[in-house]
């Protein structure tokens, strides 16, 4: 399985509980993902071999919108 990184940008995404629900959602999608979020910039980088519609439909699903950047 090759892995992807992949960035969006999420701008509904404003505090710290926001961070930890949009890890969790991405890591119930994919367990081995990488999640790394840089809260200021509104980024959500994720490495994984998921398809990136799953993930970002994770994301949607936690409550948040993500766009690809």
């Amino acid at each position: 399985m090759t892995t992807e990184q992949l960035t969006y940008r999420v701008k509904d995404m404003t505090c710290g509980h926001c961070v930890a629900a949009i890890t969790q959602a991405v890591q119930q999608a994919d367990p081995a993902a990488t999640v790394n979020i840089d809260l200021p910039q509104h980024l959500v980088k994720v490495a994984t071999g998921t398809d990136a519609n799953v993930i970002r439909k994770a994301i949607r699903e936690a409550g948040y919108t993500p766009e690809m950047a």
